[in-house]
């Protein structure tokens, strides 16, 4: 494997945000859910498929290795909070770490980030699905998030360890990495502009079940409906 070289002044870790699957009453049903996340104090454990004291509830769509830690830029949850005219702060949105001075959306699939002793890498967006309303209060924010091109990005666990609040969170890129391709481009391709699917393709990272979603947009296909 080629050496990683540093692409950027490092991030920190704002926030370690846990939570385990709880039953909501969405009016017509009741699900299981752990979207609502709540910072924890000191060091946190990432191992497996997860972070220590986080599950999730539906495994067929959520969880596994390619989505073991989901993160977000606070820079971005603020965006959110000035045109909601409400406060989100901290795993507001669902996410497993809240990061500053990170460019989350903009990360490159394949870049690795080294945090305490962990290494994670960057796997791909997140699609939001009616949970994600759920949380808000909103059914109609699940459509607003998807167009907002404010994805934030899924995470493998590459190297098990100890992270918590506070900690540098230091970007590492390979010669693999050249694509130029961003979660915010991936999660674009899906629910704004299906013309960017062929950019989308040029990663070698893209995980087989988006690289198959690609192949068969047209290019010509645009989103127009995104239904909870």
């Amino acid at each position: 494997m080629p050496a990683l070289r540093s692409s950027a002044e490092p991030g920190r870790l704002l926030s370690v945000n846990v939570g385990l699957p709880q039953a909501v009453d969405t009016g017509r049903r009741v699900v299981e859910t752990a979207i609502w996340k709540q910072p924890v104090a000191g060091r946190v454990r990432a191992r497996g498929v997860n972070l220590d004291g986080d599950r999730q509830a539906d495994l067929e769509v959520h969880g596994g290795p390619d989505k073991a830690v989901y993160a977000y830029a606070i820079e971005e949850t603020r965006e959110w909070e000035q045109e909601l005219g409400r406060e989100l702060g901290p795993g507001g949105l669902g996410e497993n770490l809240t990061t500053e001075g990170l460019d989350v959306s903009g990360a490159l699939l394949g870049e690795r980030w080294r945090i305490g002793t962990v290494v994670l890498e960057v796997v791909q967006p997140r699609i939001p699905c009616f949970k994600l309303g759920l949380r808000m209060g909103d059914p109609s924010f699940v459509k607003r998030f998807a167009l907002g091109s404010r994805p934030g990005a899924y995470l493998r666990i590459v190297e098990e360890g100890e992270l918590g609040a506070g900690d540098e969170v230091a970007v590492s890129r390979d010669a693999g990495q050249d694509h130029g391709v961003s979660v915010r481009l991936v999660a674009d391709a899906i629910l704004v502009d299906r013309r960017l699917a062929a950019r989308a393709l040029e990663a070698p990272q893209l995980v087989p079940r988006l690289r198959e979603l690609m192949t068969r947009y047209a290019p010509e296909m645009i989103l127009e409906e995104f239904g909870t």
